[in-house]
């Protein structure tokens, strides 16, 4: 039997505590053989379709194949599945929304990445873009440490203001208010520049996922330390690429970070900078833990896809 679980059954069994520690555990992890493999092309028209496989990590019994249509003015802008596999049969054990795992595995991921690097003086939290992937980080980032306030700016003001936060009009304005900074646009030319922010601050951006999409500039990448999850992902398809720099402007990797291989904190003469593109274990482990928690609740649709 398959079971289908849609936005609703997988925002009920979200396990903060649960899925915060299988994404820690899954950085700390050796990358995982085979390597990750995302493959991306352009559609006819505005969209793109994009295959993330195989999600795997240590000790899960499981692999996942993600499959999802991106056309940025629909809503969701991100539409698909998450084909969830039994390791030693192949067996489609469940069938996941893909934009409602996107978003939570994206948000609780950056989370753990922001709380890791940010000084822990870090007291304010600005967003720019006010979406369901702020919302994701936000939920993260609130479980993880304590925020004295929260500035975000959004083309939707009443968005930006129903995070909740305090509204500001511009990517600056957010950068000169707060300590910590989470973008998360669909920009295709800079929010930011190394004018617009200061030494010891930290961003984390996560809208630069595909080639062409940029929320930093150029100057302000190559002047911070910057971190990523996937060095030859971050210069084949991710911030780095699309600003022209070369896999040497990476300092190292969140999980070289998280196993104590550099330190996680910047110096205070330079901003530091976290991009990531997004992993194929990163949707297992969410889908995991989701697909247990279906299973003690009896919640999601079963059905046998080979009747």
């Amino acid at each position: 039997m398959t079971l289908i679980l849609g936005r609703r059954d997988i925002a009920a069994a979200i396990d903060l505590d649960a899925v915060l520690e299988l994404l820690t555990n899954g950085f700390r992890a050796a990358p995982p053989e085979p390597a990750p493999q995302r493959v991306r092309t352009d559609l006819p028209g505005p969209g793109t379709a994009t295959c993330l496989i195989p999600g795997l990590l240590p000790d899960v019994p499981a692999y996942t194949v993600k499959v999802n249509a991106k056309f940025p003015a629909a809503a969701p802008a991100l539409r698909g599945v998450v084909c969830l596999h039994a390791l030693a049969d192949g067996e489609l054990l469940a069938l996941l929304d893909s934009a409602t795992v996107t978003a939570w595995r994206t948000g609780l991921a950056a989370a753990v990445a922001t709380h890791a690097l940010a000084p822990a003086g870090a007291a304010t939290l600005g967003f720019v873009g006010a979406g369901v992937q702020a919302a994701t980080t936000l939920a993260g980032l609130r479980h993880l440490r304590s925020w004295s306030g929260i500035v975000a700016t959004d083309l939707d003001a009443a968005r930006a203001a129903a995070l909740p936060a305090t509204v500001a009009p511009d990517a600056r304005a957010v950068a000169a208010a707060a300590d910590v900074v989470v973008l998360a646009t669909w920009s295709r030319a800079p929010l930011l520049a190394l004018a617009d922010v200061r030494p010891g601050q930290h961003l984390t951006s996560l809208g630069a996922d595909e080639p062409g999409k940029r929320e930093l500039a150029t100057d302000l990448l190559a002047a911070s330390r910057v971190i990523v999850d996937d060095t030859d992902l971050a210069v084949s398809g991710g911030a780095l690429g699309s600003a022209g720099l070369p896999a040497a402007t990476a300092a190292g990797t969140l999980g070289g970070i998280l196993r104590g291989e550099l330190p996680a904190v910047a110096p205070a003469s330079q901003p530091s900078v976290y991009t990531p593109v997004g992993l194929p274990w990163q949707d297992l482990a969410l889908s995991w833990a989701v697909y247990q928690h279906a299973l003690r609740a009896g919640t999601g649709t079963r059905v046998d896809l080979l009747a």
